[in-house]
């Protein structure tokens, strides 16, 4: 079983040195759903919602907060970032939320698509919140990653 790569030989936690890596193309998929009401959708589907279209502003705060993810998780390292896209489809449930990140890079970019997912899902709640305050958020998984040691691919 492959260790944990954030510690040192001695357990101490520490940023994992990719300076030896080849810089390669990685791109990393994540998606995640917003549960919402048949009430909550409907009044979407109308857009009627006070604040603005939740779809959008959702996708906007993805793509910022796919940018921003080094400075929200530690140990995460500061990459470039070729495109964020984010996408969020209303559906008989709620909404579905999915996100692409690419980069040139000597690691990968998969927190940076699960990080801009579940920020554009917690913008979808907090735009909702006033219609419906039992709103979930579920389902927040990477789909795909390619580039690096090993590809990934949800089965």
């Amino acid at each position: 079983m492959p260790e944990l790569s954030h510690y040192d030989e001695s357990g101490r936690v520490n940023m994992v040195d990719v300076g030896d890596k080849a810089t390669t193309a990685r791109t990393a998929t994540a998606s995640g759903k917003v549960l919402l009401s048949a009430k909550t959708i409907t009044f979407l589907r109308s857009q009627a919602n006070p604040k603005g279209d939740p779809l959008e502003i959702a996708r906007i705060a993805g793509i910022m907060a796919a940018k921003k993810t080094p400075e929200l998780i530690p140990l995460c390292h500061q990459i470039n970032l070729a495109n964020a896209d984010v996408t969020a489809e209303l559906k008989d449930y709620g909404i579905y939320i999915e996100a692409t990140a690419k980069t040139a890079s000597q690691t990968g970019v998969e927190m940076e698509a699960l990080t801009a997912v579940s920020v554009a899902a917690l913008t979808v709640y907090d735009m909702c919140k006033a219609v419906q305050k039992d709103i979930e958020i579920t389902d927040i998984r990477l789909e795909t990653k390619t580039g690096g040691t090993t590809d990934y691919k949800r089965t």
